[in-house]
């Protein structure tokens, strides 16, 4: 099943990567903070950027899923990525 997960995570990731489809704000902001729960955990690191407002909001996106685990978090990216990309 992790396999599988994985596969799909990668396929998931790869296109909302290439996709040209103009997102809102808050949904981009949730694929962030998914995509740092699924591939980092708790393991938490200052977003890049100079903006440090958006820098803030990404930090408190991915810290309101500390409670997902990554296994979860990639199930609910792919979800995102069914429900906004395709």
């Amino acid at each position: 099943m992790n396999d599988k997960l994985n596969i799909e995570f990668k396929e998931a990731y790869t296109f909302a990567c290439n996709t040209t489809i103009k997102l809102a704000p808050d949904v981009m902001l949730a694929f962030y903070a998914y995509y740092k729960q699924a591939t980092k955990g708790n393991n938490y690191k200052q977003p890049s950027g100079d903006i440090q407002l958006r820098n803030s909001f990404k930090l408190n996106a991915w810290f309101q899923l500390s409670h997902l685990s990554e296994k979860e978090a990639k199930q609910e990216y792919i979800n995102l990525v069914n429900k906004h990309l395709k």
